[in-house]
Formats: structure tokens, C-alpha cells, sequence
């Protein structure tokens, strides 16, 4: 037996073999990766970020992000997100439309008090449990919604590492 044949077998696509495109958005859950789904880590993001490369080409435009367009729309719970969002210590994705409420709704996620020093009009948040808090010692890892201008109408729903000094920061604005 092969070694194709016997993965795919088991169930590993072959497209995830041979490094095609489609199979790197297939088998790269982007967005459970916004969901926090596994809690962010240095490791998935940068697996993730690899993923993305094969997809697409980042635009470095929006200051600070790079965002991957990707080659078909994805879906999830009624949200459709077309880019991955890879901006500082956070992976996420687009979603259609100004959806940050829906998106809160949905997920849990509770109003941010911050505006992010005004790129952001409208947020909301939830801190994974303390189970999940795999970095606690540097920082906090939480699931966001924000809607902004800068976003054109689109929704960031991201998995994000807040560093405890930044936190600080945000905090008293």
C-alpha cells in the first residue's frame, strides 16, 4: 500500500499532500481559529499563517494586519467571512456586513468599555476561562467582535492576545 493510499484511507485529503490552495483553506480552520478554537498559541498561528500564505498574497495596507482574501467564502453559524486577519498577536476573520452585535449575541461576548484609541466604533469581547489562558503569566487571550470605518462594512470576529501592559492601556483610555 502506498503512502497516499494509506492516508487517504485514514482520511487525510490528498490535496493536503500535494499543497494545493484549496486544500489549504479546507483544512485550516480559520474560522474556529477566530473563535479561539484552540485557544490562541504562538504554534497555531503560525500554522495558520503559513495556510494563509498558500491561499492568497496578504494586503499590507490596513497599518499593522495582513489580510488574506481567500479564495472562496467561508461560513459559520449564519456568518460568511471572505479574508484572514493576522494583526499583532491575534488571527481572525472578516465577516460580511457590520455584524459585531449579531456576532456578540452568538458568541457571548460582552461590550467593550475601550475604543481602541477610535479605530474601532462598536466591540465586544469574553476572556476564554482560566483553563484555556495557556499564556496567563504574559497576557489574556479573548474572542473579539469589532466593527469600524476602517473595516468598510466589514465585521473583524478575531481570537486575540492581549499582553497585561496593553490591557492597562486599553483599560484606562
Amino acid at each position: 500500500m502506498s503512502k497516499f493510499s494509506f492516508l487517504a484511507r485514514i482520511g487525510v485529503p490528498i490535496g493536503v499532500l500535494l499543497g494545493t490552495p484549496a486544500a489549504a483553506q479546507e483544512t485550516s480552520d480559520f474560522f474556529g481559529a477566530a473563535l479561539c478554537q484552540p485557544p490562541y498559541s504562538t504554534d497555531s498561528a503560525t500554522a495558520l499563517y503559513e495556510a494563509a500564505e498558500k491561499v492568497a498574497k496578504a494586503d499590507t495596507s490596513m497599518l499593522g494586519a495582513a489580510i488574506y482574501t481567500l479564495p472562496a467564502p467561508i461560513e459559520r453559524d449564519g456568518f460568511v467571512a471572505r479574508a484572514v486577519v493576522f494583526a499583532g498577536m491575534s488571527v481572525g476573520v472578516l465577516l460580511d456586513g457590520e455584524v459585531a452585535e449579531a456576532a456578540a449575541a452568538r458568541y457571548g461576548l460582552a461590550r467593550e468599555k475601550s475604543r481602541l484609541f477610535g479605530a474601532s466604533s462598536l466591540g465586544f469581547a469574553r476572556q476564554l476561562d482560566d483553563g484555556a489562558q495557556d499564556m496567563r503569566e504574559m497576557g489574556l487571550i479573548s474572542v473579539v467582535a469589532r466593527q469600524g470605518p476602517a473595516l468598510a462594512g466589514r465585521t473583524l470576529l478575531t481570537c486575540e492576545f492581549v499582553s497585561h501592559e496593553d490591557r492597562k492601556a486599553l483599560d484606562s483610555q
